[in-house]
């Protein structure tokens, strides 16, 4: 297969930090590659790299004459930013008049015909994104480079995503967090770790679960190696004790040969990766009370004297009710915490809501203003957190922020570094209410995970606003849907994004938009070759959800693969699977 692009001996550094040193990679015509790895490990510097738009320290990357390569990036270059849509998908196409027709035909298939005349300004998170890929495609690339294009996307916008992708059929790199998607829309998987590059062919969770593996072989390696070093240096001590007191020229020599092994031993070591420096954990506490938070007739609006947005009435949460706030963007998720959250601050709460008195509620703002730019990363926890400086101090240090970076001020941080700072937070306390507002916009996949683990285990009551299904469906048990200005409860995660989408074909987790036996029934008829790659996806997905720990996976999901592979087995005569 044709090698559309390649690396060799890749060097990169961040300052003085080296992000990856010496790095090989090939990407060959139809390859769809995910790339994931720890925030700050060099993602998004890599893509940077293939797409040409920074230079390598060291190295180089090659592009075959055959590569037609686009690169995706999180936002629109600056100077577009005046532009209306239609007019920034001209300026793909150097505004060349006579591509108008294409231009217009795009902007159809993008569903972006209502805005094309407005400023690319007045455009959500989704259609930016739409705009970004409207403009590779305008180029007609065979290789697309995405740097998380899902960051930021409401449910329907990230479905949207999820389509156009698998229907893609060049090669692409896809730099995100969403486990979900990755496993969805490529088939293998680029883990940059310790500044190298593991590659499997498997879709995200698998190469996880695999890389894991190999790490703990690796540890259990590493800590032989070290039993053997640990037994040559005390031989060479006592060898080298003995040469001296008995004046043995032999022994002493024996003693230095043994020292040279050790260090040569030292240097062979196997390398280990690093340990994550911190874990995220939320402490909670169950109040005994009837009702934790009651929204009677609320009517939200984004600030005050602006037209409301929605009307909250009828709802409650008690503790143990863990209740993902779903629609889509715009409609008042983030408004309605924000609301209440302001009117708890000034102790002026309004009439149509009632709050436990004795509860404590923690608050995870997507914007991140709780903590104060100019307060030290010491003194922004204080508010939230009040305890003792040296308690502070030690976590802090826990955390991942040595002590010399404690004076340094909160504006100085980077998105990642202050969610973290804000997660630390809450978790130096005990609530009985979390309100968390998009909580994964700056965590990596460890962090995702470790998150779902610590909302399930969580004691009290969880109101959560997010567009991770993975986060959603593994860490909630109640669903509320923000639909026509009302709130309304769904029985399921997969009843409310059908009814997000208006009933609409929805992609289920881990499965095609229609269900596997119509799109097989759909791909010709009895074409075997559709049939067996419905298998070889179906056979892949249920391997992915049962390498992963028994707490996450979804046997439902895994019912639903089985029977369609028995299905499947029949109508290619293969028997029961």
């Amino acid at each position: 297969m044709t090698t559309l692009m390649s690396t060799h001996s890749l060097q990169m550094s961040a300052g003085h930090l080296p992000l990856f040193n010496h790095l090989e990679l090939g990407i060959r015509a139809g390859d769809r590659l995910g790339l994931i790895g720890a925030n700050g490990c060099g993602k998004s510097t890599l893509l940077a790299l293939l797409a040409g738009e920074r230079t390598p320290q060291a190295g180089r990357v090659v592009q075959a004459a055959a590569c037609r390569c686009e690169f995706v990036a999180q936002q629109l270059p600056a100077g577009l930013s005046l532009l209306s849509t239609r007019a920034v998908l001209l300026d793909a196409l150097g505004n060349d008049p006579g591509a108008e027709w294409q231009v217009d035909k795009l902007l159809a298939e993008l569903q972006l015909e209502a805005q094309a005349a407005l400023p690319v300004t007045a455009l959500s998170g989704g259609q930016h994104s739409r705009l970004q890929i409207g403009r590779a495609l305008l180029r007609q690339p065979n290789l697309l480079l995405l740097d998380e294009p899902s960051n930021h996307l409401d449910l329907p916008a990230l479905l949207w995503l999820e389509q156009f992708l698998l229907g893609w059929r060049g090669a692409l790199v896809l730099v995100s967090h969403d486990a979900r998607l990755l496993d969805r829309v490529t088939d293998q998987t680029l883990i940059l770790q310790g500044g190298q590059l593991h590659r499997f062919a498997l879709p995200c969770s698998q190469a996880r679960a695999a890389l894991a593996a190999e790490d703990e072989q690796t540890r259990l390696r590493r800590a032989d190696e070290q039993k053997e070093i640990d037994r040559l240096s005390a031989s060479s001590k006592r060898l080298a004790i003995w040469g001296r007191e008995y004046d043995n020229e032999k022994l002493v020599r024996q003693a230095k040969s043994m020292e040279k092994r050790v260090a040569r031993l030292q240097e062979e070591q196997s390398q280990v990766a690093a340990p994550a420096p911190w874990r995220l954990e939320l402490h909670g506490l169950s109040l005994p009370a009837d009702t934790l938070l009651r929204l009677e007739a609320l009517d939200v609006s984004p600030a005050p004297a602006l037209p409301l947005l929605l009307r909250a009435e009828g709802l409650w949460l008690r503790a143990g009710d863990r209740v993902a706030l779903l629609g889509a963007n715009g409609t008042g998720k983030s408004s309605l915490l924000r609301q209440c959250w302001r009117e708890l601050a000034t102790q002026s709460p309004q009439a149509g809501w009632y709050c436990h008195p004795g509860a404590s509620i923690a608050y995870y703002d997507q914007s991140l203003q709780q903590l104060a730019d100019d307060a030290t990363l010491s003194d922004a926890l204080y508010p939230l957190a009040p305890l003792p400086e040296v308690t502070r101090r030690q976590a802090l240090i826990r955390a991942g922020f040595p002590y010399v970076r404690h004076g340094q001020q909160v504006r100085t941080l980077s998105g990642g570094e202050r969610a973290r700072l804000l997660f630390l937070a809450l978790s130096l306390g005990s609530h009985h209410m979390l309100w968390l507002d998009e909580p994964t916009n700056h965590l990596d996949l460890a962090g995702k995970e470790e998150l779902a683990e610590a909302i399930a285990a969580f004691p009290g009551g969880v109101l959560l606003v997010s567009h991770d299904r993975e986060l959603i469906e593994r860490s909630c048990n109640r669903f509320w849907l923000i639909k026509d200005g009302r709130i309304q409860e769904a029985h399921s995660a997969e009843r409310a994004y059908a009814e997000l989408l208006g009933d609409a074909p929805l992609p289920q987790a881990g499965s095609p938009a229609q269900s596997g036996e119509a799109q097989a029934a759909a791909a010709t008829g009895n074409d075997e070759e559709a049939l067996l790659a419905r298998w070889y996806e179906l056979d892949a997905l249920l391997a992915a959800d049962l390498a992963r720990k028994p707490r996450h996976q979804t046997p439902r999901l895994q019912q639903q693969w089985r029977g369609e592979l028995q299905a499947l087995a029949i109508r290619l005569g293969l028997g029961a699977h």
